[in-house]
């Protein structure tokens, strides 16, 4: 009997495969592999220098995971190939490379090694920001931009392709396609091409089977240079319970895998996490909380929500529109505080105790209450993705005095983080969309509870947590289950695997401080985020 399947999720520093009990739900065994570049945001291997705001990632590392994690993955297992029955596929997004007419990234090809603009664009990736505010002045009367908010981020696929044609006509000339790295591993394990309804949704302004695409027409007008731009995005979009096709033999002898297993439809990290925590009804918001934190509603009915990164039609679970919002620097915020706040007092302290520096800061953190620092911060150290959707937005730290200590600076980002998170949520209900239920997934909702119960309390609402630490893997475990047969849907394949569970509840007299705080939070942010003053942006053009 096929009672497994296999889920890769592809995250911003390392990679997870996960092998799934379909029928008792037990996370059999689970491999993760560090990619070996990380995130390039200096210079590439070669030496080349990269400029300001640029996030790459090399491809080779993507392959690497499925040729070191799987093999290793079905050993400690014990489980066969043959008991398999499909794999499914998660990834960061928009992360998005160029490729030749046979599928090889065009940074693996000796004359463009050195080339920046060959790799892997990262969704943090931000130096497109020109081409995405250019974008914008253009679209200004297209009836699709109401859809992400009124506005599209440097994070999204057409102004890192806009990019590519006006800075290196060299790559953007050899490129056969542009694709979603999640839809370069499908096929890389199934020799098809096929484009994820999800991040062709979410990511490239996808409008759905009859709309398609902007047309050809539009980005033209935007700039000649873009002359060629679908056909370097073609390939059947495809629904997210879809089968892309079997492992060829050629990846069954690299991984171990058996020659036809069944691959699913590429996803995105955050969406898949929906079926993972068992949420299947709208008005359930799931935030996976990592680096970057991405909410999830789903909804029966359409609207356009302003700041919102975008609604699609199945683009999370079919017969439903899915809702994403999101806050580009999370976990980023806490590990920033900890390599750059933190001095020698605080690591040696650490040491001592037997745990990292970021595990002492929240040790001391967490014995302050609400407003006792003295501190306020603004949740933009890389930018604002929603609900201002702008990332030439920059972080902010008031109250600071001479006595300021860093786990206090720490817990101010924690706070800013949360009071995002509630923005966010508020933004969501008076459009419209009621939010009746808040659940929490990822690696932080895991390891720090000063955080999560930070979140309640500034949410004022109960949080709800997925059980799996590791959901996006299981998430995707679930699609792939579904590609190859073993449900009906992914509906069911919820019914069935799904889990959550109460996690932390609101503390009265927090939630009452933490109101005066947050009232603070949101003027501070419509002061400096909504047009008063824009001194963010002339420190940033100073800066160069």
């Amino acid at each position: 009997m096929k009672n497994f399947a296999i889920g890769i999720d592809y995250g911003t520093q390392s990679a997870r495969a996960l092998l799934l009990n379909l029928v008792t739900g037990e996370e059999v065994a689970v491999v993760e592999a560090a990619y070996p570049h990380a995130v390039m945001d200096r210079q590439l291997p070669c030496g080349t220098p990269l400029g300001s705001h640029w996030a790459l990632q090399h491809p080779a590392d993507y392959l690497a995971v499925l040729t070191g994690t799987l093999p290793e993955l079905l050993e400690r297992s014990g489980i066969g190939a043959h008991q398999i029955a499909g794999v499914g596929i998660d990834f960061t997004a928009c992360t998005l490379l160029p490729v030749d007419a046979e599928g090889l990234p065009l940074c693996l090809r000796p004359e463009f090694e050195k080339d920046p603009y060959s790799f892997a664009f990262l969704w943090k990736h931000h130096a497109a920001q020109p081409y995405a505010d250019r974008l914008n002045d253009m679209a200004a009367n297209q009836p699709w931009l109401a859809r992400y908010g009124g506005k599209i981020s440097s994070e999204w696929a057409f102004p890192k392709m806009w990019q590519v044609a006006a800075e290196a006509p060299q790559v953007w000339n050899a490129a056969d396609r542009f694709v979603e790295a999640t839809d370069f591993i499908v096929f890389a394990l199934t020799g098809q091409w096929t484009r994820s309804a999800c991040t062709a949704g979410y990511k490239a302004i996808w409008q759905g089977p009859e709309a398609g695409f902007p047309g050809e027409d539009f980005w033209v007008s935007c700039d000649p240079r873009l002359e060629g731009v679908l056909h370097k995005m073609r390939g059947p979009v495809m629904d997210l319970a879809a089968c892309a096709g079997g492992i060829t033999p050629a990846m069954a002898a690299a991984t171990g895998l058996a020659e036809g297993t069944p691959v699913a439809i590429g996803n995105v990290d955050a969406h898949v996490c929906v079926p993972a925590a068992g949420i299947t009804e709208p008005g359930s918001l799931l935030a996976i909380m990592g680096t970057s934190t991405c909410h999830m509603l789903l909804a029966d009915h359409e609207v356009m929500v302003p700041g919102q990164c975008g609604v699609v039609w199945g683009g999370i679970l079919p017969g439903q529109f899915g809702y994403e919002a999101g806050q580009s620097c999370v976990g980023d915020h806490f590990n920033w505080a900890a390599q750059t706040c933190a001095g020698p007092e605080i690591a040696a302290a650490a040491e001592a105790a037997g745990h990292s520096v970021q595990q002492e800061l929240t040790a001391r953190a967490e014995k302050l209450r609400p407003g006792q620092s003295g501190l306020l911060a603004l949740d933009w150290f890389n930018g604002n993705r929603s609900v201002l959707v702008d990332t030439a937005l920059t972080g902010l730290v008031m109250g600071m005095t001479l006595t300021t200590q860093p786990h206090e600076i720490y817990r101010a980002l924690v706070e800013a983080t949360a009071y995002g998170t509630r923005m966010i949520v508020e933004n969501f209900e008076k459009n419209g969309l009621p939010v009746t239920q808040f659940v929490a997934a990822g690696g932080i909702t895991q390891k720090n509870a000063m955080v999560m119960q930070i979140y309640a309390d500034v949410l004022a609402r109960p949080i709800l947590l997925a059980t799996s630490p590791q959901a996006p893997a299981r998430g995707s475990a679930m699609f792939g289950a579904v590609a190859g047969g073993a449900f009906a849907d992914i509906y069911e394949a919820t019914r069935v695997l799904g889990r959550q569970k109460i996690g932390f509840l609101p503390n009265p007299e927090n939630t009452a401080l933490y109101n005066k705080l947050y009232a603070e939070y949101v003027t501070l942010h419509d002061h400096f985020g909504r047009g008063a003053n824009d001194v963010m942006k002339r420190l940033l053009e100073m800066k160069g």
